[in-house]
This record gives C-alpha cells, structure tokens and sequence, in this order.
C-alpha cells in the first residue's frame, strides 16, 4: 500500500520527479505539481534536496527541454531561501548501495538510493515526489495529483 497524506508539518524532501514536472508545462503532473510547490513554498515550509538530485534534475533538463530552463532551476533553488542542498556523504553513498543491493528486486535508482539514505540521516519521512519507490521505501509522498 502507498502511504499518501496531506502535508503535514517538518522537512520536505523534493525529488527530482517534483521539480522535472514543476518545470515542464508539458508533463502531465505539471499543474497540480507546480500547485503543491507554491502551497510549500507559500507555508515556509523548509525543503531539503541533494546535489545528486540537482545533478540528475538538471542532466534531465538539458537533455529533455533545453539548457535555458535547466539553468533557470538551478538558479531558483540557488535563490531560495526554504531550500537546503544537502550533500551526499561518504556515509550516505555506502548507505545507498547497502540499499541498492538489498532492493534487488526493485529498480532502484543509485539517486534514489542516497535521497533515501539523506532522508535517513536526518529524519526527513515527507517526499515531494512522484517516484513511487519513496513510497516503497518507507517514505510519506506528498502526491499533488491527489489533492486537486
């Protein structure tokens, strides 16, 4: 079962799912995404990502839309000041691949294996995401899709 619930108080993590769909007018999720990005943002909420996920946002990006957007996000999560850019620890790389190698019967993703290893590390249970593996994992998603 996938453990859905409204946004509740604490940490964010915001997976690069949430901000490809954020900042692509074209993807499907785009409106209700960008719509729980705002009420976040709008509540103070504090938000936590990584410079993996930023990597892997803006490598998606680039290759996906074009270089104009991808340096845009980059300089919007540079700008803001709710946002915390984690970086991946040695602690938290060995962590991911205990994880990719104990999920071998899941597609587990080396980025997602060190968000779920920072989320660890510093009790963060709230993804932003549309990633169903955080669910899989453990993590609460907040799924914008099901609240508008």
């Amino acid at each position: 079962m996938i453990d859905v619930i409204p946004v509740s108080p604490g940490p964010v993590f915001v997976d690069t799912s949430a901000y490809f769909a954020a900042a692509n007018r074209r993807d499907a999720g785009h409106e209700p995404v960008s719509a729980l990005m705002r009420e976040l943002v709008g509540g103070s909420r504090r938000l936590v990502t990584t410079n993996f996920v930023l990597a892997e946002v803006h490598a998606l990006l680039l290759t996906r839309l074009d270089r104009r957007i991808a340096a845009r996000v980059l300089a919007q999560v540079d700008a803001s000041e709710l946002m915390t850019v984690e970086r991946v620890t040695a602690a938290d790389e060995r962590r991911a691949r205990e994880i990719v190698f104990g999920y071998a019967d899941k597609d587990v993703s080396l980025t997602d294996a060190t968000s779920f290893a920072v989320m660890e590390r510093m009790s963060i249970r709230q993804a932003f995401t549309l990633d169903r593996n955080f669910a899989q994992f453990g993590s609460v998603m907040l799924d914008p899709t099901d609240r508008f």
